[in-house]
Formats: C-alpha cells, structure tokens, sequence
C-alpha cells in the first residue's frame, strides 16, 4: 500500500477547515492537493 503525502491530523485539520465554511477548492489549493483527489 502507498504511503500517506500527509498526516492524519493534517487531513483531519483540512476537513475541519472546509466543514467550517471555507470552499473545498480553497482547501486544496492551499494545502496542495488536486482538487481530483
């Protein structure tokens, strides 16, 4: 199995970011990630 780019509390700090009201686009732009994934 691949091994994890991130964290598992900064995949959880991103989910909380975009539950909070930021836009899932925003999230990922500005943590990295496509927003395909």
């Amino acid at each position: 199995m691949k091994r994890s780019r991130f964290s598992e509390e900064q995949i959880i700090a991103m989910l909380k970011e975009q539950e909070a009201g930021m836009l899932t686009a925003d999230v990922c732009r500005k943590h990295g990630v496509s927003s395909a994934t």
